[in-house]
């Protein structure tokens, strides 16, 4: 499948360079992670929210868990999970659990965990499951305009971490 097509014009249009990591077919981004020898906690994975005014992307490490509850305090109001078929509409260009971060491509507002914001370099999806897609921090930023951030995830644990792990095996 490759790259998704708008996520590189996008990148193209903003004048950000970027590198392709590629690696072997994995089930989740904290496994592209670990297989391409990235740190999960530079690995963006998005999640995409919903609520009764449409949909939301939230950033976060892979190596962590997203905490609707401090999302509801961010907004204020509830905000639940999308389900897989409206993900599949609004990454129409994507895999089906290859949602790459920059909600900006497909218009959606972004909202991204500060253990991710800070970095000084970013990895993410790009549209498949066979390769991830590195800018530099202040390009990742860039790219996410107006996008909010603060703290709404927290590490995985180990039972989790193992879980993805032996599905490698």
């Amino acid at each position: 499948m490759g790259l998704a097509t708008s996520l590189v014009r996008y990148l193209i249009r903003n004048g950000v360079s970027y590198e392709v990591v590629t690696h072997r077919i994995t089930p989740s981004s904290a496994a592209a992670a670990h297989m391409a020898q990235v740190s999960t906690s530079r690995m963006a994975k998005s999640v995409v929210l919903k609520d009764d005014t449409g949909y939301l992307l939230a950033v976060l490490p892979a190596s962590s868990r997203i905490l609707l509850s401090h999302v509801h305090q961010l907004f204020q109001h509830a905000i639940g999970l999308a389900t897989e078929d409206e993900v599949r509409g609004l990454f129409w260009d994507c895999a089906p659990g290859a949602v790459p971060p920059l909600g900006s491509v497909y218009g959606l507002e972004v909202i991204v965990d500060d253990a991710i914001w800070y970095s000084s370099y970013v990895y993410f999806e790009g549209g498949d499951h066979l390769a991830l897609v590195k800018v530099s921090g202040d390009d990742f930023r860039r790219l996410l305009p107006g996008a909010r951030h603060g703290r709404f995830s927290r590490p995985a644990t180990p039972a989790s971490r193992s879980a993805w792990a032996a599905a490698l095996a």
